[in-house]
């Protein structure tokens, strides 16, 4: 499992939650970040409750609307649309400066320590789609958005970071928000094959990816792709390839029913590797760790896969990263 925490700093709850259960990450989101000697000190410190002194710490910092440390502490970064339409105009330098952006998340990153981008998002939206992902998106069409997200991908790759791909396999049809309900895309399994899923193949060979709380209906009628056998095993497994490390979406979203227990039990029935809880809500954390099980098997391959593939970065300078990519961005 990955979990959350409350605050700024850890509570004497909160450290003994993951002491003794020992989850295999942490997420981190605004509230968790309110100046940089603090998220150093926070990120250090749930590494320390677990004696794990590189274990994955993720965040969701894309750009745009989701950017969850944000100025003065790191600047404000354009959304991917912003990138798209650089892309539209100039494919090398929408590809360029779409690098350049994620290398420079992992300058900014790693100075607290975090290893983990939950980006890139390479879900396609259609015309009258949920803006929930909106903006986040590179484009309408996969090809754009495939090549966008894996020029995302390797410049955090390149600082030393790792990338998460998201929301497999492919929350762009979504007609609703599904942090308040559930989307039901009802779209022909061709149809979602030749739009869908298309950044999903291109990028399947990268190590993590997050789940979509969305129901296939030409896959499975009844449950979201979070939990839904069949769409992990025959579409993310099968049809995609992937064979990363495959993380739930968040458990307290409401596109999924029940208690966060039940939520949580059935993720891992489901068969996704881990379980992801990030509201740091203590009763709810509680829950999740009573579901989650031991990483054994393929998941504790991939797993360890991912552990292996940290790097030290490419020692590229800051300074001379910032201002070529501000200066793709000025003539865009």
């Amino acid at each position: 499992m990955i979990l959350g925490s409350s605050g700024p700093t850890l509570t004497t709850d909160e450290v003994a939650l993951y002491r003794d259960e020992r989850p295999w990450g942490f997420i981190l989101f605004a509230r968790n970040c309110v100046e940089p000697a603090q998220i150093t000190d926070l990120v250090a410190s749930m590494r320390d409750a677990i004696g794990r002194p590189d274990a994955p710490v993720l965040i969701d910092q894309e750009g745009g609307r989701v950017q969850r440390i944000r100025p003065p502490m790191i600047e404000r970064y354009p959304s991917a649309a912003v990138l798209g339409e650089l892309y539209r105009q100039d494919r090398d330098k929408g590809l360029r400066a779409t690098w350049l952006m994620s290398r420079l998340h992992a300058f900014d990153l790693m100075k607290f320590g975090i290893n983990v981008d939950c980006l890139p998002v390479i879900d396609v939206p259609v015309e009258g789609a949920s803006n929930v992902i909106g903006d986040r998106a590179y484009g309408f069409d996969p090809k754009t958005v495939a090549e966008m997200g894996q020029a995302a991908a390797n410049g955090l790759k390149a600082g030393g970071m790792l990338p998460v791909m998201k929301h497999m396999p492919g929350h762009g049809r979504g007609m609703a928000d599904s942090h308040h309900e559930l989307p039901v895309v009802t779209a022909s399994r061709a149809e979602l094959e030749a739009h869908d899923f298309l950044p999903f193949v291109a990028m399947k060979d990268e190590l993590m990816a997050m789940s979509a709380h969305i129901v296939f209906t030409a896959i499975d009628p009844d449950e979201p792709a979070t939990i839904s056998r069949k769409v992990i095993d025959e579409i993310i497994r099968g049809h995609i390839g992937f064979d990363g490390l495959l993380m739930s979406d968040d458990t307290s979203m409401n596109a999924l029913k029940g208690t966060i227990g039940e939520r949580a039990a059935r993720i891992v029935g489901g068969g996704c590797d881990i379980v992801l809880h990030c509201n740091g809500v203590m009763d709810e954390m509680k829950a999740v760790v009573k579901e989650a099980i031991p990483l054994a098997g393929d998941a504790l391959r991939r797993a360890r896969a991912v552990e292996a593939a940290f790097g030290a970065g490419d020692g590229l300078s800051e300074e001379a990263v910032r201002a070529e990519f501000h200066g793709l961005l000025a003539v865009s």
